[in-house]
């Protein structure tokens, strides 16, 4: 299931207002997640970095893992 994209800044563009670049995580909540408020994390994955939120604050801090650091998480506590 996913969320509205929320498009922000990149942090390399600079504040003069040149250039800037604006981007949107695809962040992707589970599909175990009810509508009725579920404790659950949304997940962003990139080929560099993958993302996590908790749904019920998603203005709140992202927890930033590499890509094999997930991947061994997710295999650890899927058995």
């Amino acid at each position: 299931m996913r969320t509205a994209r929320v498009w922000f800044k990149s942090s390399y563009s600079g504040s003069d207002g040149g250039e800037c670049l604006e981007v949107a995580y695809d962040w992707r909540k589970s599909s175990y997640s009810s509508e009725q408020g579920g404790a659950c994390v949304e997940v962003a994955a990139h080929p560099r970095a993958v993302h996590v939120r908790d749904s019920k604050n998603p203005e709140g801090p992202a927890l930033t893992l590499a890509p094999t650091a997930w991947a061994a998480f997710t295999g650890h506590v899927g058995r």
